[in-house]
């Protein structure tokens, strides 16, 4: 999409949150100027690699993953002539992506003061770790850990566990994305730009929702579970079918568990006064689980999954992630390019369509 395509960003920022606020606005038509410190070789993330990863590639699949449809500048901003080169690419730019401590963000003239006075017109946008403690190093795991998501996460009885994505990090694109646009439609009224802050202490915090709600609330302190809802059930209840496929269930309403126990040929279930309704289901969970187990596994997952989908019972086999890419819309959403002469691919950051 070319939504964007007057718009210039400046992406100084490294490893992935930035750079995939960067990438958002490449897709949608943006020309977006990475810069990189040639120091120390570019972005660490150039050297994430798996071990099945060609070693002397100058890129990673991390890297490549959110540094989509950019020109990327190696240079090193402690020195005058390459602060410079920014300099001029800022006179004209419309948005500032950065991820730089509190000292060096002063060394290197692009603290929220400077850039105010000499570039009004930016929409000068940083990313930190924490909230308050801005120079502290942070890492996903960390704010993982830190932020409540690892206590919760993993099934009952094991270590806390992170999920398997940069999730804070992800988190903190998205705050900042909304940001952005926001300070780009503000700026069409005021001709001005505006300094926009977010941590991925803040994103992760505000993304506790219903959790932490039930802290606040009832003082509700999330434990692991697995992947089963505190409040619903059976909602993120795994059954095993006939076939050996796992499938997960996300019933929502009564209305739903009674045509789940219909489609699995246990209707009386339904009626159950243990299992009628919804506070009943929570309370009651591990005979239900039992009770529909039983059910699942005289079920090939094809034949009950089409018949749920038909009934609109939420429900879903559970993918690997090369099954998910096979897909019809994965392979929709991948983006390919060449990045520095290496074949590239990715899954597209923009989820949503625009006709006019």
């Amino acid at each position: 999409m070319d939504l964007l395509k007057e718009i210039t960003v400046i992406d100084l920022s490294s490893v992935l949150a930035g750079p995939s606020v960067g990438t958002f606005f490449a897709e949608l038509g943006a020309r977006v100027i990475k810069v990189e410190n040639s120091r120390f070789g570019g972005d660490v993330t150039r050297s994430w690699k798996l071990a099945s990863e060609d070693q002397n590639s100058s890129i990673s699949a991390y890297y490549a993953s959110v540094n989509y449809g950019k020109e990327v500048y190696l240079l090193d901003l402690r020195e005058e002539a390459d602060r410079r080169i920014v300099d001029q690419w800022l006179t004209t730019a419309d948005i500032l992506i950065e991820n730089f401590k509190h000292k060096d963000r002063e060394k290197f003239g692009v603290d929220p003061d400077t850039i105010r006075q000499r570039f009004p017109q930016l929409i000068h946008c940083h990313l930190a770790g924490f909230a308050h403690d801005t120079d502290r190093v942070a890492y996903d795991v960390v704010l993982q850990a830190e932020g409540g998501f690892m206590s919760m996460n993993g099934q009952p009885g094991n270590p806390p566990t992170k999920m398997p994505l940069a999730f804070i990090d992800m988190l903190a694109a998205h705050q900042m994305k909304e940001g952005i646009l926001l300070a780009l439609y503000r700026r069409k009224a005021t001709g001005k730009g505006v300094y926009i802050k977010t941590s991925l202490e803040e994103a992760g915090i505000a993304s506790l929702s219903n959790q932490a709600t039930n802290y606040l609330m009832v003082n509700h302190v999330a434990k692991q579970i697995g992947s089963k809802h505190p409040n619903i059930a059976p909602y993120g209840d795994l059954f095993i079918c006939k076939d050996g496929v796992q499938v997960v269930t996300a019933v929502g309403s009564d209305a739903q568990f009674m045509d789940l126990c219909r489609l699995l040929g246990i209707a009386e279930v339904a009626a159950d006064s243990r299992l009628s309704s919804n506070p009943h289901r929570v309370v009651n969970r591990e005979h239900l689980c039992e009770t529909l187990q039983s059910a699942f596994e005289k079920f090939n997952s094809s034949e009950i999954l089409a018949q749920c989908h038909k009934a609109q019972v939420p429900i879903g086999a559970v993918r690997t992630i090369g099954e998910v890419c096979e897909t019809t819309v994965g392979k929709e959403m991948v983006l390919h390019e060449k990045t520095e002469g290496h074949p590239t691919s990715r899954m597209a950051s923009v989820a949503f369509h625009w006709k006019e």
